[in-house]
């Protein structure tokens, strides 16, 4: 299939200086609660990158659960392919993307685990299924077939009959500490307008108009 004759331009907005916040995660929260405004389908969806000892990427998306002073954080599986990846190379990256708004935003840094008792106070408030799914879940490892899985969320079924799910040692938070985020607005003609804010170390931040 050959795509290249598929072409758009990019009109929506535009982006300043003067329009940006001095700080970076503000800024993220202003697009996204402009997202969420506009009511775009999981706007907190986000594509999370990570690498192995060797180099080699793999990517996949998850969903945001904060953005606050600590950076972006989010949960999943420890003993996950990220997981075990985060463990031999702690450096992510991930990136929003709201086509609606043609606006993107990336960052990088290092992942780290949030407290135990943060990822226990998540979990409590997921839906009982989620839950489940959480223990039946071996994320990543090669599955026989769907019926085993099925029977595995059956068997933490009956485990934990009620609400009183607990937490899996193998599952909790992260949060991606970010030492240099960028902005992206689409543009006219491909020449969109670009910022990086980097982390400086006194932990202000520096902001520059990238070329697009």
């Amino acid at each position: 299939m050959n795509i290249t004759h598929l072409r758009r331009d990019y009109t929506v907005g535009a982006l300043d200086r003067k329009d940006l916040d001095a700080d970076p995660i503000q800024q993220f929260r202003r697009w996204l609660q402009v997202a969420l405004e506009a009511q775009l389908p999981e706007p907190y969806a986000m594509t999370f990158a990570t690498a192995d000892r060797l180099g080699r990427p793999s990517a996949r998306i998850l969903l945001l659960r904060a953005a606050d002073e600590r950076g972006f954080s989010f949960y999943t599986n420890y003993e996950s392919r990220k997981g075990q990846e985060l463990i031999d190379n702690p450096h992510g990256a991930l990136v929003f993307y709201w086509a609606e708004l043609e606006r993107q935003v990336c960052a990088t840094g290092e992942v780290t685990r949030l407290s135990r008792k943060e990822s226990e106070d998540y979990f409590k408030i997921r839906p009982r299924e989620s839950r489940l799914a959480a223990w039946a879940s071996r994320q990543s490892e090669t599955l026989a077939s769907r019926a085993v899985l099925e029977e595995r969320y059956r068997h933490f079924e009956r485990e934990y009959p009620d609400e009183n799910v607990p937490i899996p040692p193998h599952w909790g938070g992260l949060v991606l500490r970010p030492a240099r985020i960028e902005f992206w607005q689409g543009r006219p003609s491909r020449l969109h307008d670009r910022f990086a804010y980097t982390r400086q170390p006194d932990n202000s931040w520096r902001i520059e108009r990238l070329s697009p």
